[in-house]
C-alpha cells in the first residue's frame, strides 16, 4: 500500500557528499582569513594613538572619580 522511498544513485551520493566537503572546505578557508583580518585588526586598534589617548582618558576620569570619594 505505501512506497517505500527509492535511495539515491550511490554516484550522485559520492558527488554531492564531495561538493559538500568541499564546501566545508572553503568555509574553514575562509574563517581562518577572517580570523586573521580580525587579529590584525585588533592590533592596529591596540596601537593606534586615538585609542591611547581614550585610554588615558577613561583613566584619568577613574582617578579623579576616586580622588573625590
Amino acid at each position: 500500500m505505501t512506497q517505500q522511498p527509492q535511495l539515491p544513485d550511490p554516484e550522485k551520493v559520492k558527488q554531492t557528499v564531495a561538493k559538500m566537503r568541499e564546501v566545508c572546505r572553503q568555509f574553514d578557508s575562509l574563517n581562518f582569513a577572517l580570523d586573521e583580518l580580525i587579529a590584525l585588526i585588533e592590533a592596529d586598534i591596540r596601537n593606534s594613538p586615538l585609542t591611547a589617548y581614550r585610554l588615558g582618558k577613561i583613566k584619568s576620569f577613574s582617578q579623579s572619580v576616586e580622588s573625590e570619594t
